[in-house]
């Protein structure tokens, strides 16, 4: 190999340890590839007995990055870059093997503020939908629990709760299917903790979709509600 060569080699970065902005600037064989390893080591540790039995975050955060993995390979299979579930998988990913402290464990007191790389998030967690469906699907419940967990801890005193839908039906009816996503998403919420006077909730319908589409497309990542934080 020559001098010239050598100068042109490019080191990458080991998996676990790239960033956001470096997965999205490199190419869509390299990208899919530790998006697709990142979804492995969450699945492998979301069925781990060890994980599932353990008093620690382990198993919220491999259930969190599964989902948001899984999302981010759905894009990638038209080749899409979709940013907000890359990154959310590469922050989910990086804290699988994080041990927190146990909640049982009364000699540490609970952490008045929680990481940055979590509470610094506007748009934390997307839930997706069936088509024509209302009813939040199983694997929600861990997003939701994310916002819920964190929401004391991050400070997030005001969360945003907006329905949405795919371009099929007609604009009244997307409008209500929208607001009974929402809605059933912050009832979801409101069990598992969060205040009811902290969530509002929105319905925007058909008009602000995730993946532009003809009229009458079904799409299911338009298909969502979208969780804001301020």
């Amino acid at each position: 190999m020559t001098a010239a060569t050598l100068s042109c080699v490019v080191a990458t970065p080991a998996f676990g340890q790239a960033t956001t902005a470096e997965l999205m600037a490199a190419d869509i064989g390299s990208l899919r590839d530790e998006i697709q390893q990142r979804y492995d080591l969450a699945l492998a540790r979301s069925t781990d007995p060890a994980v599932i039995n353990a008093n620690d975050s382990r198993y919220n955060w491999a259930n969190e990055a599964k989902v948001q993995c899984g999302i981010a390979l759905g894009f990638l299979k038209s080749s899409t870059r979709d940013e907000t579930s890359i990154s959310n998988c590469v922050l989910a990913a990086g804290l699988i093997d994080r041990v927190d402290t146990p909640l049982s464990t009364p000699a540490v007191p609970p952490m008045a503020s929680g990481p940055a790389e979590i509470c610094d998030q506007r748009q934390p967690g997307i839930v997706f939908f069936d088509f024509d469906s209302a009813t939040p699907p199983a694997d929600a419940q861990q997003t939701i629990q994310f916002v819920a967990q964190n929401a004391g801890p991050c400070g997030w005193t005001a969360i945003d709760v907006v329905g949405h839908t795919d371009r099929s039906g007609s604009d009244a009816y997307n409008d209500g299917l929208s607001r009974r996503r929402a809605e059933a998403v912050a009832s979801l919420m409101t069990s598992m903790g969060v205040q009811q006077a902290a969530i509002t909730t929105g319905a925007r319908g058909e008009s602000s979709p995730r993946v532009p589409t003809e009229d009458g497309v079904r799409n299911p990542q338009n298909r969502r509600v979208e969780i804001g934080v301020r």
